[in-house]
């Protein structure tokens, strides 16, 4: 029984590669931009960032993230419902709601989150969500990974 399911999860994994859809883990050598060295690929044109405003490599945001970095340290070590919300965290959404007329906002670490809220919030108790693609290879891979 066991075996047959590690032939399955080997063979969906097989069938992703062939068909050129699993993912793989490109390489930065150098920081995220327009352009980036990705090893392998030498110097590319980026269009997948998060970095749509370019400000990711800016001198003053950089220096204010290291200044977060030495105020706060290197995370809250969970997630803001378990170890609580940073006061830095509550100014931006309060900002965010003063700048957008409402009530009140609340930030995510990735957008990721933010979609997983919004899924859950606009379906029913008595409807079910299926996990995208991604996260379903993000699975088999970490299966293959473990045998």
């Amino acid at each position: 029984m066991k075996q047959n399911f590690f032939d399955r999860i080997s063979a969906e994994l097989d069938t992703l590669d062939t068909q050129r859809t699993m993912k793989v883990f490109r390489h930065l050598q150098t920081p995220m931009a327009g352009r980036s060295k990705v090893e392998g690929y030498g110097d590319v044109v980026i269009l997948c960032s998060n970095n749509y405003l370019g400000l990711d490599n800016k001198p003053e945001v950089v220096k204010a993230g290291a200044e977060a970095l030495e105020k706060y340290g290197a995370g809250a070590s969970s997630v803001r419902f378990i170890c609580g919300t940073f006061d830095i965290h509550r100014e931006l959404e309060e900002l965010t709601a003063r700048f957008s007329g409402m009530e009140s906002s609340i930030s995510y670490t990735s957008c990721w989150a933010a979609n997983n809220l919004n899924a859950s919030t606009c379906t029913s108790r008595l409807s079910t969500s299926t996990p995208s693609i991604s996260n379903i290879t993000a699975f088999i891979i970490v299966a293959r990974f473990l045998l």
